[in-house]
């Protein structure tokens, strides 16, 4: 920790958030792409039913990183406090408390998901054309693959709030691209189609996790983060701290499965194609979610530190910059996927009708990437501060709260297209409500700024 403390205190601000953002950044994007890997590679197989039975799983894989996040962001933020308030024996508490619990909960949840196959994939969306293709699908990237996958995501997040931005981020680069490789190897190599897909998301993830765990035992000693379990203590309010911090996240990711669920089943009213296109849409609209999900859980350690050490004019000036980089290259990115979204929709399938659903579906979901950016900065700077209520509001707004309605409403007025139009016109009205919630915090910041500046 100590060798990050200039980047925490002294260094200036702009460099200090990309120091933290730039790293988070491009692991989420290639995290991103070795997601779409799966669809692109299962894609070139050439069958529908495949691609939509990866689409269908896509709600219950997410939970996964709902756990990572309730435990990841939850004990990052008090890590990044304690250690700002000079408690490096609490924060080594946390970490432990984080691995052991998140760990035991993600090989119940994968053992929950195979007993319950039958009942449970029809219920999401599966047919008898895509039940086998789920079934598969589900067993190597859930079942065995939870463990792996959410401490995976568990330590990037801690090993961040220490401020070491780039060993997170390489740990989670190189199990996307393990990924990448892996995918064309049993697929198409081994024969082994969609299953092919999922051992390799789990082996990825497994050699990633075995990262982290050999990082963090190289420097014992020096780091509060601990994979021994004499630290795993439920003392200290350390439980309550930090799944009621990481829960937004969390219900963020719930509400998402939810919201897949929905979609896939109001398309699959209307075809197997529609529900491959919207599935591969999703999954490139991923690209502007990543930047921000970087942006702000980039800035994490930086917010949580100096607002814990009441240094609220270097947590300002951060919050200020991480706005104004996630607003600029989420721009960006809509405007590449809304200019190029039907070659980008063709490189994963060649099927002619599922292309002209996925590019249409694209162009409408791309548009909220703005609107995503400022709503994640809001949600996560609440979330750095120790804020309960205003994250997790904003986060069930965001995803469940407005946009399954309108997915309903929209279907009903406007057909299969509507459908798609949920998803910006819920982000947009989210954007507004986060801004309403963050004003009056952000005034009362100023206000501690003016005071302090008076009494000096």
């Amino acid at each position: 920790m100590d060798d990050n403390k200039e980047l925490f205190e002294t260094a200036p601000v702009p460099g200090a958030v990309i120091a933290l953002v730039v790293p988070t950044v491009i692991s989420q994007l290639i995290t991103v792409i070795y997601n779409m890997a799966d669809t692109f590679f299962i894609g070139q197989i050439g069958d529908p039913d495949q691609v939509a039975a990866v689409a269908i799983c896509m709600p219950i894989f997410i939970l996964l990183t709902g756990m990572a996040n309730l435990f990841g962001i939850g004990g990052a933020s008090l890590i990044s406090r304690c250690l700002g308030g000079g408690g490096r024996a609490k924060a080594k508490n946390v970490s432990a408390f984080c691995v052991w619990t998140a760990g035991g909960i993600a090989l119940v949840y994968g053992l929950c998901i195979y007993a319950g196959r039958a009942l449970l994939l029809p219920a999401i969306g599966a047919d008898g054309d895509t039940y086998g293709f789920c079934g598969r699908y589900a067993f190597w990237a859930i079942t065995v693959g939870a463990v792996p996958t959410v401490l995976n995501a568990v330590f990037a997040h801690l090993v961040r709030a220490e401020g070491y931005s780039k060993q997170a981020s390489f740990g989670m680069a190189m199990g996307g691209i393990l990924n990448m490789i892996l995918d064309p190897v049993f697929i198409s190599l081994l024969g082994l189609e969609i299953a092919g897909a999922a051992i390799a998301t789990m082996l990825s993830n497994l050699i990633a996790a075995g990262y982290f765990v050999v990082l963090i035992l190289r420097r014992e000693g020096s780091t509060v983060l601990t994979l021994h379990p004499r630290h795993y203590t439920w003392r200290m309010r350390i439980p309550a701290e930090v799944l009621l911090t990481g829960l937004p996240s969390f219900t963020m990711n719930i509400t998402g499965v939810v919201s897949n669920v929905c979609i896939n089943r109001l398309m699959a009213a209307y075809c197997n194609e529609a529900v491959a296109g919207i599935g591969i849409a999703k999954k490139v609209d991923m690209l502007s979610y990543s930047v921000a999900t970087g942006m702000s859980q980039g800035v994490i350690p930086l917010i949580g530190y100096n607002y814990s050490a009441k240094n609220y004019k270097r947590m300002m000036a951060a919050v200020k910059t991480a706005f104004a980089y996630s607003i600029g290259v989420a721009s960006l990115s809509t405007v590449f996927l809304l200019t190029c979204a039907r070659p980008i929709v063709r490189a994963f399938i060649d099927d002619p009708l599922t292309v002209e659903y996925g590019q249409r579906f694209q162009r409408i979901i791309c548009l909220t990437g703005p609107c995503i950016a400022v709503a994640m900065i809001i949600i996560t700077m609440f979330q750095s501060v120790g804020k309960k209520a205003a994250p997790l509001v904003l986060s069930l707004l965001r995803k469940g709260g407005l946009d399954i309605p309108a997915m309903f409403l929209m279907d009903r007025l406007v057909g299969v297209n509507g459908i798609a139009w949920a998803t910006p016109i819920a982000d947009f009205l989210s954007m507004l409500a986060a801004v309403c919630v963050f004003l009056p915090f952000w005034k009362a910041l100023r206000r501690e700024l003016a005071n302090a500046a008076k009494a000096d």
